[in-house]
């Protein structure tokens, strides 16, 4: 009763309550990710990555087209991350990619550079690298991949949002 009456009366107060409140709330979220179970803090990810609000990460600059993804293949500049899962993996995948698999890239990008190399036999990413490129099936999960490496500071991260699919697709296979 009491906000119908505030927000009848003043509706900028009404809009900066709810601003505030959805900024707790993904700030909340983020917290949530940091403390849950792998599986819980996976469906929290995923939701707070599907809002613009809460997620830096947008399509201006951090998509890699097919033929970007080709050029960056061929000259062998590429940190291509497969976040699917592991039998996705298996059945077939891009040439280069390293399967992390989206419940563990959180984790395994916070690894030491030592054990990074060790548990995936290639160089571990920095913060620094400009050819870091995540990739899944069709664009969804490599979007939360994108949202965590930025949540982690890995601002120049980008992320093939055609995924496998497409790359199937183009190649002919």
């Amino acid at each position: 009763m009491y906000l119908g009456r505030v927000s009848s009366r003043c509706p900028v107060v009404c809009i900066m309550l709810s601003f505030v409140l959805s900024r707790s709330f993904c700030q909340g979220v983020t917290e949530a990710n940091r403390r849950c179970y792998s599986t819980f803090g996976s469906i929290c990810r995923t939701f707070s990555t599907a809002s613009p609000k809460c997620e830096e990460a947008s399509d201006n600059g951090s998509v890699v087209t097919y033929s970007e993804l080709k050029t960056m293949l061929a000259s062998h500049n590429i940190q291509l991350f497969d976040v699917r899962n592991p039998d996705e993996y298996q059945a077939g995948h891009i040439p280069q990619a390293v399967n992390v698999p989206l419940d563990n890239l959180e984790e395994s990008l916070q690894l030491s550079p030592e054990l990074f190399e060790q548990r995936f036999e290639v160089k571990a990413p920095t913060k620094a690298d400009d050819n870091i490129v995540f990739h899944c099936r069709s664009g969804i999960r490599s979007t939360s991949a994108l949202g965590i490496a930025y949540q982690l500071g890995f601002s120049k991260a980008r992320h093939f949002k055609g995924g496998y699919s497409e790359w199937v697709e183009r190649e002919g296979k």
